[in-house]
């Protein structure tokens, strides 16, 4: 299952993404716990949800990221027939991009993402987000 290969991939860019940020922080020797880690996943990725989700949960497993999410946020395709004037849904069964009505080429938009969107962590020391924190890597507010 290549969706673990990619949970792999997804959890070394998010430590990569806090360890760039405790460094413009000037905390050389913090360190972070990932809470959330949200990306974009497309139709036409071939990635499945759940089996990322649960590659997540094992990539994580026992480590200093242990319990943190992954959140999926789906992005679907959307195809249109130039010669129906119609937004079209894929035929069942197949990933041919024709009209199912008439046979014509679809126009196919969207639905290719396979994207970091943001990293929520937390400072070990406990220290609060600063209020200029970017907003796609942000530190989780403390209870």
């Amino acid at each position: 299952m290549h969706e673990t290969g990619i949970a792999l991939d997804i959890l070394s860019s998010a430590r990569a993404a806090v360890r760039a940020r405790l460094e413009e922080e000037a905390e050389l020797g913090g360190r972070g716990r990932l809470v959330t880690v949200k990306v974009a996943i497309g139709e036409l990725a071939a990635v499945e949800p759940e089996l990322l989700r649960l590659a997540w949960e094992a990539a994580v497993a026992g480590g200093p990221d242990a319990g943190a999410r992954l959140e999926v946020r789906w992005c679907p395709t959307h195809r249109r027939c130039p010669a129906c004037a119609a937004p079209k849904d894929r035929a069942e069964g197949s990933w041919m991009p024709l009209c199912p009505d008439c046979g014509a080429p679809l126009q196919v938009e969207g639905g290719q993402e396979l994207d970091l969107e943001s990293v929520e962590f937390d400072h070990e020391d406990g220290e609060p987000a600063p209020p200029d924190a970017a907003p796609h890597l942000q530190r989780s507010p403390r209870p």
